[in-house]
């Protein structure tokens, strides 16, 4: 496993790390959870992604659990977790990124973390009805008040990243150091293109999520949708039209011969091409069970393959289907 820089931030986190999103509280028990946390560990993750809408706070607390169980020294982990969309009702509860909703949220994730201090923070989605200079101040001072060392954003613009870094830069305030922006063969604009001078002018390092594309890129749907899937779950049937796009399907399967031929999995070979990108510092996994937190993880081993000549044989598979 190798480590890396959040962009010009002094923080390294493993190139793959393990997420939280759909799974915790969900598929996984604390039991569960702690058996793929620990094969992760086991295998050199040292970053463990969560935010405080999944599972309406129950994956923090069960996170919390197994931190508490695991008993690993502090500085070897890194822990994030994220606000915006709220897990209670009121009008400064949902949706928002006001500064009453943001100090009460950090309080109420560290005490289900069973944590004193988060090590990244991140708004979860853009606020256009708080100014953003509201929300960098409070997210200064959750910084300052020592409840969080590093804060960044989620699925924001490049427009409204450069807007809170320079705020923070004319008030010498915490400023934000990383995106968490979805990245896969099929979702690759933003990254690709939007943010590109970001990456040079502010220094900017991103945790992408979603490599496989729900898990499209595993091929587990070319054959329609498997009852055990996430495709199956009810309060994700927003992703089928996705899943089931035959088009996509078609791609993956050709991408099938070229795993082959590197002698890995598809869903190895959707994440190691992640990893390639320069400024991606770490790739956010998931996963149901411990044997695919291994076979996932695996997957720094196939980067070395991914050669020029292999990186533009994917790129002419997948053109025409990625945004």
């Amino acid at each position: 496993m190798n480590y890396k820089r959040l962009g010009r931030a002094g923080l390294k986190v493993s190139e793959l790390s393990f997420g939280s999103w759909v799974t915790y509280g969900n598929q996984l028990d604390t039991k569960a959870a702690m058996d793929c946390m620990a094969a992760a560990w086991d295998m050199g993750v040292n970053f463990f992604d969560n935010a405080e809408v999944y599972a309406s706070g129950e994956s923090e607390r069960i996170m919390g659990e197994v931190l508490k169980k695991l008993a690993w020294p502090r500085l070897k982990y890194v822990v994030s977790t994220k606000f915006f969309w709220g897990i209670t009702d009121g009008p400064n509860e949902k949706s928002t990124l006001n500064r009453k909703y943001l100090m009460n949220a950090i309080d109420a994730s560290l005490e289900r973390l069973q944590l004193d201090h988060v090590d990244l923070v991140y708004c979860h989605r853009p606020d256009p009805e708080t100014p953003i200079e509201e929300t960098v101040w409070a997210m200064h001072d959750m910084i300052r008040q020592g409840k969080a060392l590093y804060w960044g954003t989620s699925e924001w613009s490049a427009s409204e990243i450069m807007a809170a870094w320079q705020i923070a830069e004319r008030h010498h305030l915490a400023k934000p150091v990383v995106e968490q922006p979805e990245y896969n063969l099929f979702h690759r604009k933003r990254v690709e293109s939007e943010y590109r001078h970001l990456y040079h002018d502010i220094g900017l390092g991103l945790t992408t999520w979603s490599p496989l594309a729900s898990g499209l890129l595993t091929g587990k749907y070319r054959a329609g949708v498997p009852g055990d899937s996430r495709g199956a779950i009810p309060r994700m049937k927003f992703l089928l039209p996705d899943l089931t796009d035959a088009g996509k399907n078609a791609t993956v399967g050709e991408l099938e011969f070229v795993a082959k031929e590197l002698g890995c999995t598809l869903a190895q070979l959707a994440i190691a091409w992640c990893l390639k990108h320069p400024h991606v510092s770490t790739v956010i996994t998931g996963a149901s069970r411990v044997e695919q937190v291994r076979e996932n993880l695996k997957a720094v081993d196939v980067v070395p393959k991914l050669t020029a000549p292999v990186m533009e044989q994917i790129e002419k598979i997948v053109a025409g289907h990625c945004d």
